[in-house]
Formats: C-alpha cells, structure tokens, sequence
C-alpha cells in the first residue's frame, strides 16, 4: 500500500527503504549505513533506478559481518532475520507457543487476519482495519469460518497480545499453523506496508528479498520472506491447505512458494519456476499453499477509497472479495483475472466513464491504480479448471 512516504535505495546495499517525506537522512536496516538524502528522487518501484554493483557487494560483506555478530549475541532485532542459521518463530516451543488470549478453540477452518495502520506516523494508512472487518465478515457468512476461529490484529485491539507487533505476528502464525492436519482449510491475511532488501543468500531470482512490515518494524525490522515460508509454509501437512491474501506492496513472491503463474492480459498463462539456486527446500510438508497478493514484486498496492466510493480500503482486498462473492464457484484464473479488471478500471469508473471513452481517459490521465495481483503456489496447476475454495 501506498501512505503518503517514498521509496528511496540504501545508497550502500541498495535496499529499497520507506522513507518519511520531510527526511533529510535514512538508515538501512539491514547493512545499518546511513544515506543522505537530496530531496523525493526517482522511485525504486519503477524499476528504472538501479543500485550500484560495488556497493552491493560492499552492503553483502557489511551485512554478512551484521548478522554473525547478531548470531553470536541472539539479538532478533532488525537485521538479526538476514542471517539462516537463525530458527524463525521458536517453531520447536511447547504445545501452547502463543499468548493465552489468543483463541483456545481452533476449529478446521481458522484464520489469521493482520491490518496495521500505523496510527499517528506520516506513512500511516487508513484503509487497512476496513480490510480486516470486512475480510473476517466474508470468511464467517460466505465459507462458514467460525468467529471463534478467527485471530485478528490490528492497532484498535485493546488486547496488547492482538497488537499487530512483530513478535505477536510470529505468534498469530504459530497459533494458525500448529498441529494443522488433512481436512484444514488456513488463512492468512495481512493488510499493510511491505518492503524490499538486498538478498543475502542467493535464492531471489531479482536478487531481493521481499518483506513484510509490523507496526514496530522500525524497532524490530521486517519480517523476510524466507521467516515466512519457514514458519507458514512448510509446517503444512499432508491434506491441509493455506490461502495467504496478501496486500502490500512488493508482495508477489512474499511466501517465497516455488511457483508463481505469469498471466497476460489476453489471460493465457505460464508457471515460473522459483526454486531456489541454492538447496533449500521451499515447499510444504505435503499441504497445499496459494498466496494471492497484491501486485508484482516491483510494483507498489494501493490504500484508496476509489473503489468502495468513500470508505479507505486495499485495491487487492476490496477486489478479492467482490469477485469471490459475486461469482460462486469461481476458478482462479477467474479469480485473478476478475481482480485486475476491477483494479485497472478503478480510475475510470471513480471519474464516472465507460466503454473506449474509459480506456482513452485512462492513458491521458496518467495517475490511475497501476498494480497488477499475483498468484503463486506450492505446486502449479490448470488456473482454469481448478476451483477456488476456503
């Protein structure tokens, strides 16, 4: 989603870094340098401005001697995540690794539902608490997830456990996934910013890692792909199945799941395989996961109230589910294909065109909602024929 701050790169390591937009200096979190800034420069997101491969080199040795001095110290601050031999999430805890007011009731359908506002900050959004209540509201009238079932995370919770922070999100998580079985359907919906930084390891195919943010990701750092697919990914068993609803920007291969399916515009598509260079296993243990995000990993996902007409909420959310509640039985390539109309027709519809005139207003009037959703999958499949079911 985009606030009301910018992207700029770490002028070291080339991380692409939210940036407030009365900044005169930034800091990386992951290599910890500091760059100066000249005033709103050329956009990461354009992919036009690239780093300088010097200095990537210099961020990866800075950034490599970071997370040893992080392993030796057991910090899990920011930029403690960068270094693998790391355990995400505490995954081997006790039975109960979680806080007590989380749901105690975990039916077969369960979800996790995370918006986070970043209340009273200058990249604060406002549509991503909508996103929640409406998402939960469609899981327990559409597809029968029980509300006791349901975890959410947001900054209106008065439970401090139910804080979207970073360590309550690694929890959520643990809560969803733990002891899953054949026969679960899981959810995880996360509404918010997400980021890009420079890969450590060599398994990004664009050489970035994608990244979520917690409210306290300043403090705390992001949540990388690779902790997600660690801990949300491969825990899935045999028969069990996970949608991911992702909205934020950056977030197409934010599961790091080996498949991500290219659709053009005429709708015909083609698995990718991302499998990693390296020998890491990126799968399940037998589950099904699907990922549904945003936009690409290059493009950035929009909080706008264009869309619902006056109420602030995410362009993916908002069109994930009206196409899934407007056409039953739907497959996912209708699915997706569906979503984008909706999202690259917003513009036109907010200005009160349709038919050529739209399309001949949209290209003249350059400012439109440019995000495209994604999807991504454990293991590929016929978009067209395969159903889309919670």
């Amino acid at each position: 989603m985009v606030g009301r701050s910018r992207i700029e790169r770490c002028s070291v390591c080339g991380m692409r870094m939210l940036v407030l937009p009365l900044a005169s200096t930034v800091q990386c979190h992951a290599c910890h340098s500091t760059t100066r800034l000249h005033g709103p420069r050329e956009s990461a997101t354009d992919g036009r401005s690239q780093p300088d491969p010097v200095r990537h080199v210099r961020g990866w040795l800075r950034g490599l001697f970071s997370s040893n001095a992080a392993s030796v110290s057991g910090s899990f601050g920011g930029s403690s995540t960068r270094n693998r031999n790391l355990t995400y999430g505490d995954n081997g805890g006790s039975a109960r690794d979680w806080p007590a007011s989380f749901p105690t009731t975990r039916a077969k359908k369960r979800a996790v539902l995370i918006g986070v506002s970043y209340s009273s900050r200058l990249y604060e959004l406002k549509g991503t608490v909508n996103d929640v209540n409406c998402m939960r509201y469609f899981l327990s009238e559409k597809f029968q997830f029980p509300k006791h079932s349901i975890l959410v995370l947001t900054e209106e919770e008065s439970d401090p456990d139910r804080m979207p922070t970073k360590e309550n999100i690694r929890a959520a998580i643990r809560w969803l996934v733990r002891d899953n079985e054949a026969g679960d359907s899981l959810l995880f919906h996360f509404s918010g910013h997400g980021l890009q930084k420079l890969d450590l390891s060599g398994d990004e195919v664009d050489g970035y890692a994608e990244t979520l943010c917690p409210l306290d990701y300043e403090e705390k750092g992001v949540i990388v792909d690779d902790e997600i697919n660690a801990t949300l990914v491969r825990p899935l068993r045999q028969g069990a199945k996970l949608h991911a609803i992702i909205d934020s920007c950056h977030s197409g291969t934010v599961l790091d799941l080996p498949f991500l399916c290219r659709m053009s515009r005429g709708g015909f598509y083609q698995w990718e395989d991302h499998t990693p260079r390296s020998s890491e296993f990126k799968g399940t243990s037998g589950g099904l996961a699907i990922c549904i995000s945003g936009c690409d990993d290059s493009q950035s996902a929009q909080d706008t109230p264009t869309l619902s007409g006056s109420v602030p909420t995410g362009a993916m959310t908002y069109s994930f589910i009206h196409v899934a509640e407007t056409d039953p039985g739907t497959t996912y390539g209708r699915l997706l294909g569906n979503m984008r109309s909706i999202i690259n027709g917003a513009d036109a519809q907010h200005l009160g065109f349709t038919g050529p005139i739209a399309s001949f207003m949209k290209r003249v009037l350059s400012y439109g909602i440019k995000q495209e959703p994604q999807l991504s999958a454990s293991e590929m499949f016929d978009i067209y024929r395969k159903p889309f079911l919670l």
